[in-house]
């Protein structure tokens, strides 16, 4: 899957809007999660338990709501209320 197309399903999924640091046609591993991470999880968790895995070395930013990039100690509640409905 093109790097483009993992951060579209990570927002898909989770809700949660990340850059990875790669260039577009850069192939990562699918996202094959369902269902959004808890939503007490840390950025930090969710990295680990989910995205690094999918990404081959490649790295990753959170961008919350007001464009900015969270510490890895945020939990994914706030970043997903960040973000205008």
């Amino acid at each position: 899957m093109k790097v483009r197309d993992f951060e579209d399903k990570v927002w898909e999924t989770e809700g949660i809007r990340i850059v990875i640091h790669a260039k577009d046609n850069t192939e990562v591993n699918d996202y094959d999660y369902k269902k959004a991470a808890d939503a007490s999880w840390r950025i930090t968790e969710l990295g680990q338990k989910r995205i690094d895995k999918c990404l081959d070395g490649n790295t990753f930013s959170v961008i919350q709501g007001d464009g900015e990039e969270p510490n890895g100690r945020v939990i994914l509640r706030t970043i997903r209320n960040s973000y205008t409905k």
